[in-house]
């Protein structure tokens, strides 16, 4: 569980040597599983990160206090083999955004228990995140404010650390990316964070450091969150263009402490995220692209269930999903936009995926295990592979992928993580 890689990055990058990480932001045991099975194949580090909806010490919308996010993601490493020393884990947008509609020293005293808890429970990178208003205040803060509370939270993770056996924590700084779980509207046009920007966010945040006699902790930070221009909506994705950041990722020889942090990656093509490493953003965050892939997989064996056993419309997997949805709105309503027709496609079909929050449900884990069950342990014919998950052919074609149910999955949501492998490494 050594930091030792994401040490390394700022310098690799100030060498020019390639390379990058990805961070895989996602509490899906099936994403979770192919993760480490794609790290076993090829080695290294495999970061997992939470955020702070995710998991805090009340349990977040999974349930899970950051312990028993560990011991959920160790005990998965443990089915399959993975050796946990390679696991690094991380949290995402720590702060508080999860008690924001309180007052601002009620919410933050919750954000000192829940960073407390992170850090105790072995989780060695944290992004530290302040940059929301809380009940009385502003949507955004000034800068200054936001640092100051980012040290605060700070301090706290250094005194949790000192008492941990997991080592001492690195830091992101920097919160230029909408809030946890992506915008909420159609994308068009993104402002890239200015260089200018970018220097003020690392030195406002070393002076906020320092004033809390933090100077040791502020060495360890190492990745600043900026905009570098790419994100996805509800319906499109807004690629990487490598022009537009060119100022951005100069910026970079003047602060040789740091790369860039880039969230919101789901769904660039490989050569965007390739382009992406080359120019600084060594850590590539992906998370709703990994559970949109399930979802098509899901999808892909419901049709194939249903054409192979005769199933009614009403008893496949994507009819109790929409009942779900229907019957408890909160994790979308909000969210979508549009006539019922629009609405329908997108709890199903969004890029911001927000129906991976149903996936927990006992009543969608019940619906998911009576597809894999009517489906069982039997290959699928690749004729059928070819019609409803057509991505995998090649490999089931060629003998590389035997699509029993559960492969079918896993290789749907590897198929992605490969994607940020090959960029990673280039």
């Amino acid at each position: 569980m050594t930091t030792d890689a994401l040490r390394g990055l700022a310098g690799r990058q100030s060498a020019g040597i390639k390379g990058g990480i990805a961070s895989i932001c996602s509490a899906h045991p099936l994403v979770i599983e192919a993760a480490m099975l794609h790290g076993k194949q090829e080695g290294g580090p495999l970061l997992i990160e939470a955020t702070c909806n995710q998991v805090n010490q009340e349990g977040g919308y999974t349930g899970m206090t950051p312990a028993g996010f560990r011991r959920f993601v160790e005990a998965i490493a443990e089915k399959v083999g993975f050796d946990p020393q390679d696991l690094i884990l991380g949290g995402d947008h720590l702060g508080p955004n999860p008690w924001k509609h309180l007052p601002a020293e009620e919410a933050l005293v919750r954000a000192e228990v829940m960073i407390d808890a992170f850090t105790a429970a072995g989780f060695t990178k944290i992004h530290l995140d302040t940059s929301m208003g809380c009940a009385g205040e502003g949507t955004a803060l000034a800068d200054q404010v936001t640092a100051e509370r980012a040290a605060r939270l700070a301090k706290v993770c250094e005194a949790s650390a000192a008492g941990s056996s997991f080592g001492a924590p690195v830091y992101i700084i920097g919160t230029e990316v909408p809030i946890p779980g992506g915008a909420m509207e159609v994308v068009e046009h993104l402002q890239v964070t200015t260089a200018q920007a970018a220097l003020e966010t690392v030195e406002v945040h070393r002076r906020a450091f320092s004033a809390r006699g933090l100077e040791a902790a502020f060495e360890r930070a190492i990745g600043v969150v900026v905009q570098p221009g790419v994100e996805f909506g509800n319906e499109n994705v807004v690629f990487y263009n490598r022009p537009a950041a060119r100022e951005l990722n100069a910026a970079l020889s003047r602060m040789p402490q740091f790369v860039f942090e880039a969230h919101s990656t789901d769904y660039q093509p490989v050569p965007a995220l390739s382009a992406l490493v080359e120019d600084g953003f060594r850590i590539l965050k992906v998370g709703p692209g990994l559970t949109f892939a399930l979802r098509e997989a899901l999808y892909g064996l419901d049709q194939i269930a249903s054409f192979l056993f005769c199933i009614p419309d009403e008893q496949t997997l994507r009819a109790a999903m929409e009942r779900l949805m229907l019957a408890e709105p909160g994790n979308w309503a909000k969210y979508y936009h549009g006539d019922e027709r629009e609405l329908r496609l997108q709890r199903h079909f969004s890029y911001s995926d927000r129906i991976r929050y149903y996936w927990p449900h006992p009543q969608v884990q019940s619906a998911v295990d009576r597809l894999m069950t009517v489906l069982g342990d039997d290959a699928i014919p690749e004729t059928l592979i070819s019609q409803y998950l057509g991505p995998l052919y090649p490999q089931v074609a060629s003998g590389a992928l035997s699509p029993t149910p559960h492969n079918i999955l896993i290789a749907s949501v590897k198929a992605v993580i490969s994607d940020y492998a090959v960029a990673c490494r280039s």
